[in-house]
């Protein structure tokens, strides 16, 4: 079996449960926040949705630079609806299962490695990358937003079971 042929279905999954999640966050609390420190609701979910991207990104180059010649790079602009977040989403979902369905095995275990200024913080085979960096960050930030909206009365949907408000299951 291809190594992406073991990646797309918990892909595909993965991407469904993160749909739910962002369906449900509010227009109204895209600026709230549990706490200073964190980010607002709108930045965790616009995170999200470009997570998908960052497979197409570890597909497609070798390594990325998160802060070339030292200049840190530039967070993308607050999203403006839940609608935005969704489209982003989709639209980088869509191209992640295309660029994953199209790499080789010899492709995805290629090394990839994360910059800063020029110097290697961390070198992995791409696969790993998707699997760690890519799907385990998107399902680390997506239980996170489901705290967030369990702190603002909206219903958690299920995802690999029950949660307290969809009793029936998934």
């Amino acid at each position: 079996m291809a190594i992406r042929d073991s990646l797309l279905p918990e892909f595909d999954m993965e991407m469904a449960s993160t749909r739910k999640t962002l369906e449900r966050v509010p227009d109204d609390k895209l600026s709230w926040k549990p706490h200073p420190k964190s980010g607002g609701m709108g930045w965790l979910a616009s995170h999200l949705a470009d997570l998908g991207g960052w497979a197409v990104m570890t597909i497609q180059q070798d390594s990325v630079d998160i802060e070339p010649k030292g200049v840190p790079m530039q967070p993308p602009p607050p999203p403006k609806s839940t609608k935005e977040i969704l489209d982003k989403f989709d639209k980088n979902v869509q191209q992640a299962r295309a660029a994953i369905a199209g790499v080789s095995d010899a492709d995805l275990m290629k090394p990839w490695s994360l910059l800063k200024n020029g110097q290697t913080l961390m070198t992995m085979p791409k696969a790993a990358c998707l699997r760690g960096f890519v799907m385990n960050h998107l399902i680390h930030h997506r239980a996170q937003l489901g705290v967030y909206l369990r702190l603002n009365d909206v219903p958690v949907p299920s995802i690999y079971g029950p949660s307290a408000d969809e009793k029936a299951g998934f």
